[in-house]
């Protein structure tokens, strides 16, 4: 999952951005309204952390200017602004949850988490395709109850696809939502995880759509 954090911040950003990273995140950063505008509107974000009070441009009409542009991503609003009528104008603008500072990171993970499912049709931290079952709390993924090792590249490519469970996802798009702006786009590294993925999972959830990308399905829906 690709996800941007727009805060001024420095310290704060850092530490947001750290935190997403180590949880397993592919995640860009700007300091300021214009620059995280720009980066909402012309990269494909799963979801955005988006602070308030932003320099040059104010976060509520960053998140109007999306919303206007038809960039649908969930996006964490956070504010120091503790009025009811602050958070109520951040979801008039489009924002779909909110942390108020001073906050625990655990609660911005959890929030992100949380969105991450909805948006992707999902009610528990755990996405269930036949008997693969991936935990999206705990970063584990187990095969008919049996843990299965997974490194942090093989364990994204399999939770974007299993967010996405029946839907076909182009290399282009795992490549725009797995890996930085520096990923080296002609490489065949998809190709290469997704075939690490089938033999350590030991089960054909992973359909290859034949000039279109891949899918997961549960090996009784599939045909």
């Amino acid at each position: 999952m690709r996800l941007l954090v727009v805060e001024d911040d420095k310290d704060l950003n850092r530490q947001i951005v750290t935190a997403l990273t180590e949880a397993g995140y592919v995640v860009d950063k700007a300091f300021d309204g214009e620059e995280g505008q720009f980066l909402g509107e012309t990269e494909p974000y799963d979801a955005v952390v988006l602070d308030m009070g932003l320099p040059r441009v104010d976060g509520i009409a960053v998140l109007q200017a999306w919303r206007r542009a038809e960039r649908n991503m969930p996006v964490l609003i956070l504010t120091a602004r503790d009025r009811w009528s602050d958070k109520v104008q951040g979801f008039d603008a489009g924002a779909d949850d909110y942390v108020t500072k001073p906050f625990h990171m655990e609660e911005v993970l959890a929030r992100l988490r949380a969105l991450l499912r909805r948006a992707a049709g999902h009610a528990t931290n755990e996405i269930v395709c036949g008997p693969v079952r991936l935990d999206t709390r705990g970063g584990r993924v187990v095969v008919d109850g049996n843990p299965v090792k997974l490194t942090s590249h093989e364990y994204r490519l399999l939770s974007y696809l299993m967010h996405h469970t029946g839907r076909v996802i182009s290399r282009v798009e795992l490549i725009e939502h797995l890996y930085d702006q520096d990923f080296d786009r002609d490489s065949n590294t998809i190709e290469v995880f997704v075939g690490r993925l089938r033999r350590k999972l030991g089960i054909d959830i992973i359909q290859t759509v034949r000039g279109l990308g891949y899918r997961v399905e549960a090996p009784e829906a599939s045909s």
